[in-house]
């Protein structure tokens, strides 16, 4: 189940990074960059949920996908971040934060995995409402304006990626402590 529906839409999760950064090399007003890189980023993150409802659906789940979804997701939201850093839009403790707790708890399932101890580091409440946060104020944070004349989108971007830093944590340890029993059982 290599080249299903909903595996091809993660693909493009993974495609979308060079364009969505390459919106910002274009010769146009930095408000039109910033809202064609704001569409592109809504448009393939919703293939995040997209792609997994289409598994169910279509009763083409897979552990390639299962795999490569996670992977989807951390690629676009690192990606993303780190041209927020570049743009001065995201602070650089922000995607330090973010980027470093992708790597620590990826490398903490795979020890696991190599374990047998899977179950205890699978996806928490905490980590999904982490990648809400980030989702929301990712879009805000490339828009960088007044959407609709009402809503400051640096604002409240901001405020909504420093809220998904601070879950960001709470979530690795979370995650740490629920890893650390069985690390020790198994040493």
């Amino acid at each position: 189940m290599f080249w299903t529906i909903p595996t091809l839409m993660t693909w493009t999760r993974i495609i979308a990074i060079p364009l969505i950064v390459g919106v910002f090399y274009l010769d146009l007003p930095p408000a039109s960059r910033n809202l064609i890189a704001t569409i592109m980023f809504v448009v393939f993150a919703a293939t995040d949920w997209l792609d997994g409802y289409l598994a169910r659906k279509l009763n083409q789940t897979s552990s390639f996908g299962a795999f490569l979804d996670p992977v989807a997701d951390k690629f676009l939201v690192c990606a993303c971040l780190l041209v927020l850093v570049q743009l001065q839009r995201a602070d650089v403790f922000v995607a330090l934060i973010i980027i470093g707790r992708e790597i620590a708890i990826s490398a903490l399932r795979e020890w696991m995995a190599l374990i047998g101890a899977t179950k205890s580091v699978a996806v928490h409440m905490l980590g999904k409402v982490k990648t809400v946060l980030q989702m929301v104020a990712i879009p805000f944070l490339l828009y960088d304006g007044e959407w609709l004349g009402l809503i400051n989108t640096h604002v409240w971007g901001t405020w909504l990626i420093w809220m998904s830093a601070v879950l960001t944590v709470w979530s690795m340890v979370y995650y740490l402590r629920k890893a650390i029993p069985e690390i020790r059982a198994r040493s």
